[in-house]
């Protein structure tokens, strides 16, 4: 019995050694993607007080930009279908007939197929009524913005399929590299264009993303040759049957992240200033996007391990600490933005900074956002995808009708507060059906304890601002989140366990 008890205490040992090493993989994986996320977004805020320097807030540019690109970031979730998501489940689905192990290539295949004759019929339609279209949405005066921006997203979507292969391939170095590599062009340009040319318009905002996303195009052409290619008809209705619910819930979701800036200037009542309230919001946003940042990074990451694991008899314990460690990190995200606003709000420029109030309200649509991702799993495992598009449609319902109704009376604040009541709607349908069709026994008990620990420090911090000078500030708010870092420490998360830096502090 002594030696069957030894026995057993080393299997449950060994089992807990393989589970942390599959998290650090996991965590491994989202630093290497959100390193590629975390410094593109980062170089990125050093455009926005470019941005709303060069372009003052009266103008309206930085509310065109935001204007725009939000009409984009739909129009490419249209382009996609969802076969970024299809991908991984059918690439991962290899038959027994794959001899030759070139299954993966017949799925990229029939998935770049499929995007490239969508983005081909979006581009003649854009080219052929160019002018009802610009009319239509208020840019009648500039054809040049919405055609430079339909090419940018039709390249875009094209992009779609070889970045989400190099993720089914975990290539997560090269996927990071060509990244960071459009950032840096990006950046190169825009202050080439705005600091040492003077440029003013939100023309050449356009100008640059386009160069910048046709050279990375060209990018993936060696990729693109090391592919076998084969397209197969009866794999497509399977995938597309798949992948329309997707394209549903994508639809949803994104119209959650950008039916406000779409809808902003439509509903407003002050017309000669919606483009510059617009421009306030769009910019106090961009601080927020660390929320964003740090979701996508984890999707990237924890999307292609889902569907490679979904057999795995630990599955469902992965999944529930997966969850647990994404809330604990973005809620530390969340401390460490409010704590060092005092600094952060330079990023964008003194006219601007009026809607800062705005940025924690944003911030927790994140983070609501980030765990419905986590939650959406349940319904795409079980192919039962129609399910993640009734929740998104539900949430974007409610976003919009928040939008709708209170914009006019308190402008870019309606917005902020609609993401909460839509990601929020979202996100406790799917936990409440999911618990019945596939449960999952998340931590509960300490996600909760997490949450409150975090409204609690985040109170304080808003008291100290308005009793402290900013250098009282900033020390008591790192006080606070030390605090919240010692917690995790503690409980959750110990130095040796850490991926890299772990082993300096394992117990010899």
């Amino acid at each position: 019995m002594f030696c069957l008890s030894i026995e057993n205490e080393y299997l449950r040992g060994v089992k807990c050694e393989l589970f942390m090493a599959k998290l650090n993989g996991l965590m491994k994986d989202t630093a290497i993607y959100g390193l590629s996320s975390i410094i593109g977004r980062f170089l990125n805020y050093l455009l926005v007080p470019l941005y709303t320097h060069y372009m003052p807030k009266e103008s309206g540019d930085y509310g065109v930009s935001t204007n725009i690109y939000a009409y984009t970031a739909l129009l490419l979730v249209l382009l996609t279908f969802g076969m970024e998501t299809t991908l991984f489940r059918y690439a991962n689905d290899r038959p027994a007939s794959d001899s030759n192990g070139h299954w993966p290539d017949t799925v990229f295949t029939t998935a770049f197929a499929t995007i490239g004759t969508l983005t081909a019929l979006f581009l003649a339609l854009l080219f052929g009524f160019i002018t009802p279209i610009a009319s239509y949405l208020g840019y009648a005066e500039h054809h040049e913005y919405l055609l430079m921006m339909g090419a940018v997203v039709a390249m875009d979507a094209l992009q779609a399929i070889p970045f989400s292969f190099l993720r089914f391939q975990k290539r997560a170095i090269r996927f990071a590299s060509l990244k960071l590599l459009f950032i840096f062009l990006n950046i190169g340009l825009n202050l080439l264009y705005f600091v040492v040319l003077g440029k003013t318009s939100v023309f050449y905002v356009f100008f640059i993303n386009l160069l910048c996303t046709g050279f990375i195009s060209l990018c993936f052409v060696p990729e693109l040759f090391k592919i076998h290619w084969h397209f197969d008809g009866s794999l497509l209705r399977r995938m597309l049957s798949y992948s329309w619910p997707i394209l549903i819930l994508g639809i949803a979701g994104i119209l959650n992240q950008v039916a406000d800036k779409i809808l902003f200037p439509l509903v407003y009542p002050d017309e000669a200033q919606a483009n510059v309230q617009l421009g306030i919001y769009g910019s106090c946003v961009k601080i927020a996007m660390i929320m964003a940042m740090i979701t996508q990074a984890f999707r990237y990451a924890y999307e292609p391990i889902v569907f490679a694991k979904a057999k795995d008899a630990d599955s469902r314990e992965y999944y529930a600490a997966a969850m647990k460690y994404f809330l604990i990190f973005t809620l530390l995200a969340f401390l460490g933005v409010v704590g060092y606003m005092p600094i952060l709000q330079y990023i964008i420029g003194a006219g601007y900074r009026e809607g800062l109030g705005v940025v924690p309200i944003v911030m927790a649509a994140e983070i609501m956002m980030g765990v419905y991702f986590n939650l959406s799993f349940w319904y795409k495992l079980i192919d039962k995808t129609i399910y993640g598009a009734i929740f998104s449609i539900v949430g974007c319902v409610v976003l919009v009708a928040v939008n709708i109704l209170f914009i006019p009376q308190y402008g870019y604040w309606a917005c902020a507060w609609g993401g909460v009541a839509g990601y929020g709607t979202a996100m406790v349908l799917s936990y409440i059906i999911g618990q019945r069709k596939n449960p999952i026994n998340y931590p509960m008990k300490d996600i909760c304890i997490y949450v409150v620990l975090t409204i609690v420090l985040y109170a304080a911090m808003v008291y100290v601002t308005k009793v402290a000078p900013v250098w009282a500030q900033l020390i008591v708010n790192t006080l606070l989140i030390c605090l919240f870092v010692g917690y995790i420490v503690k409980k959750d998360l110990p130095l040796s366990h850490l991926p890299v830096v772990g082993k300096y502090f394992k117990r010899h």
